[in-house]
């Protein structure tokens, strides 16, 4: 329990805003200000708290995601208080009302929490009759934040895709560093004797982290692009994204090639010049990075390169012998598909550097309005009543959790019960450790800042002093929020307190309070996820193993068409699916692991089945690669591919009818590898037989084509089906 406390406190969850917190700050102090000086203090206040409201929002991305947060959130807020100005002094009426509210928000993203908390903050005030002026003037207090949040828009519109591109750039570029750093036999003395505390800096991140971070990085970068208004017909930032991507799946083919090549090596040394040649690319990619994000500022370098130079000589020399008889020549097909790699690399590499020279500019439009159907969020609602998805039952747990809260308010007649229900509201998360840990954190920072809260209401400051305290709590807090939700807690309570009581006056007591329903509220927290129905990952955990199954089926079947045609590629819309089923089983191995007894073994079957099916999208990446240059005799491939999609889906099958899940896979194809074999060698003797007969060494034949392919390819084969053989029975083991 000590080190859950430690790590709660010590958790570093996002960096601190400098401009968001003084930003926020000034446009809660200012209407304090004017209304202490004109006479006005409530209208201040009422002004304050619609932009503290909206500023709670967070936004981030680019502006206009920004801008439709913060607007919409306005909105909500002059709903909220209109409805809360109703409920003020009707406590059961608020009782009933508040949890269907709860329930809203959690299922309508864009609406959230703010129309709770508005709610909330608003039904304590005392019952009047300006509900419908405090209303707009709340929707004024919320614009007014927003234009002051927007105002470095003319100046940094394109910072934020600036930002996300050069990421992205980078961590292609890092991928193409662990290539480069896994070739050939190192010596790892110096690196073994380095202390284990710091063993993370000393040795380079593991293909699978790098990969996974480049992945991340270019989703981000589209999800970014897609907030921008663009025209007609693809624009900059849109080609450089996908020669990135473009740059990546090369990448990942590359390092099936080397491997392979590694296994199968040539009797000439290649390793050297194919490990600088990378080296530059990476370097050449950082550069175009660096530009990017400095708006055409940072040098991109001169065009060419001396290493990949000295890597196409070395590549030439061993084909030469492989056709003299010197070299083996599968082992000079596989060197020579490393070149082939490459230099589709560099092809890419040089585009995104013409691009990023002619400057990464975006039109301004119109904006953009999201297009909501009813019918569409109808349908969800009832596929998640249906199916009683994890989102459902969280939604009905909080909104059960938060009725009781309400209802111990108004029976027990407690004045300041927005503090317990308000608790209970932000505590319930979907799985028993990230509620622990919201609730230390939560515990740690409002009983913190409810003593100073104390202090301060003893002290009484008058209203300017009182304006100046929120000014400077409302800076620091608002800036570390993201860092840790402690810090939150600590500013944001006495922020709240003094907010609330600064056009009616309360004292220390309240602070008092506040400590008491915080731990109240806690504890019905606790009470809540320990009683209440589970988020029920565990009940649709064999649905998206099977559905990872059949994705990865579909995947198969698309790259064998690709190799079967020898032109196109795989579609985007199939990978995608494919990473969306990995990714959701992924979440589902987190969310279980964080729960207060987790299933070790279930855990570690669904790290594998996500690590597995991330190998095999990359097999099948290089597969598809290397076959889309032209059609060639592939022999016996294209029926490899078709026998471990069937082999998939027959799996996927078994999970879904929850029948023969102790069934042991069966993918071995010895008969079919056995043919790929002898199919390879043939095209080996067939093209020595082609040169001997007075073909030029140097032209590229139908047979060169076939076997420089058929060899890759084999590689990545063999080491599909048994990443497939380990990905089925990983799957039929979670069941």
């Amino acid at each position: 329990m000590l080190q859950r406390v430690r790590e709660a406190y010590a958790r570093f969850e996002g960096g601190a805003a400098f401009f968001y917190g003084p930003t926020v700050a000034f446009a809660m102090a200012a209407p304090l200000v004017a209304g202490a000086l004109t006479g006005r203090a409530a209208l201040g206040s009422v002004l304050a708290q619609g932009a503290y409201l909206v500023a709670l929002r967070g936004p981030e991305g680019p502006y206009g995601k920004q801008a439709k947060n913060l607007f919409g959130a306005a909105l909500i807020v002059a709903v909220g208080a209109t409805v809360g100005g109703n409920l003020a002094g009707h406590p059961w009426v608020a009782a009933a009302v508040v949890p269907v509210v709860v329930a809203l928000g959690s299922t309508v993203r864009w609406i959230g929490e703010t129309a709770a908390l508005t709610v909330l903050l608003t039904a304590v005030r005392p019952p009047g009759t300006h509900i419908v002026l405090n209303g707009v003037v709340e929707l004024i207090g919320g614009v007014w934040v927003a234009l002051l949040l927007l105002s470095p828009w003319p100046a940094r519109r394109l910072k934020p895709l600036r930002t996300a591109l050069g990421a992205a750039a980078e961590a292609v570029a890092a991928a193409l560093d662990t290539v480069a750093a896994d070739i050939g036999d190192h010596d790892t003395r110096a690196l073994d004797a380095v202390r284990s505390d710091l063993a993370d800096v000393a040795r380079a991140k593991a293909w699978d982290d790098r990969r996974r971070t480049a992945r991340e990085a270019l989703g981000n970068a589209r999800t970014t692009l897609g907030h921008y208004a663009i025209g007609d017909g693809p624009s900059r930032p849109e080609r450089l994204v996908d020669a990135l991507g473009r740059i990546m799946h090369e990448t990942v083919a590359l390092r099936t090639l080397i491997d392979a090549a590694e296994r199968r090596p040539p009797g000439r040394d290649w390793e050297l010049e194919a490990r600088v040649a990378i080296l530059a690319l990476a370097a050449r990619l950082r550069l175009i990075g660096g530009a990017v994000r400095s708006g055409g500022e940072f040098p991109l370098g001169a065009e060419g390169s001396p290493a990949v130079r000295r890597l196409v000589r070395r590549t030439d020399e061993i084909r030469r012998a492989s056709l003299a008889g010197d070299e083996d020549m599968v082992a000079a097909a596989l060197v020579s598909q490393i070149r082939g790699s490459v230099d589709r690399i560099i092809g890419n590499v040089e585009s995104a550097r013409r691009i990023t020279a002619g400057g990464v500019r975006v039109g301004v439009g119109p904006p953009r309005l999201p297009l909501i159907s009813p019918a569409a969020v109808l349908d969800r609602a009832g596929s998640a009543l249906r199916t009683r998805s994890p989102g459902f039952r969280q939604m009905t747990r909080v909104a059960v959790a938060v009725a009781v809260a309400m209802a111990l308010t108004a029976a027990l007649h407690l004045k300041h019960g927005q503090w317990l229900t308000l608790t209970v509201m932000n505590g319930v998360r979907t799985t028993y450790g990230e509620t622990v840990t919201n609730l230390l954190q939560r515990v740690g920072g409002s009983v913190a800042g409810s003593a100073i809260a104390a202090v301060l209401l003893a002290v009484a400051p008058d209203q300017l002093g009182a304006a100046f305290v929120v000014f400077a709590f409302a800076a620091v807090g608002f800036s570390l929020r993201r860092v840790n939700f402690t810090f939150w807690g600590l500013f944001g309570t006495p922020l709240a307190m003094m907010l609330l009581s600064f056009s009616t006056p309360s004292d220390w007591t309240v602070a008092a309070e506040r400590i008491t329903l915080t731990l109240g509220g806690c504890v019905l927290v606790f009470l809540a996820v320990r009683l209440l129905w589970p988020p029920g990952f565990n009940e649709r955990m064999p649905v998206q193993v099977a559905k990872v199954l059949s994705t990865q089926a579909d995947l198969v079947r698309a790259t064998s068409a690709v190799v079967r045609d020898g032109a196109g590629s795989v579609a985007s819309d199939t990978l995608r699916a494919a990473e969306k089923a990995i990714e959701s089983v992924a979440d589902t191995r987190r969310r279980l692991d964080d729960e207060r007894v987790p299933d070790t073994e279930l855990v570690e079957e669904l790290r594998g089945v996500a690590r597995t099916a991330y190998r095999i999208r990359d097999h099948l990446i290089a597969v598809g690669r290397m076959s889309r240059e032209e059609s060639v005799d592939s022999g016996p491939i294209p029926e490899i591919l078709d026998r471990l999609a069937d082999e998939l889906d027959e799996a996927a099958s078994i999970l879904d009818e929850h029948d023969n899940v102790n069934v042991s896979p069966k993918v071995r194809l010895d008969e079919e590898f056995a043919d790929l074999d002898d199919h390879l060698s043939g095209l080996a003797r067939r093209r020595r037989a082609e040169v001997e007969g007075g073909t030029p060494r140097d032209e590229l034949t139908p047979l060169q084509h076939a076997l420089v392919q058929v060899s890759g390819t084999r590689h990545a084969l063999r080491e599909l089906r048994d990443d497939a053989t380990e990905l089925i029975g990983a799957a039929l083991r979670t069941s």
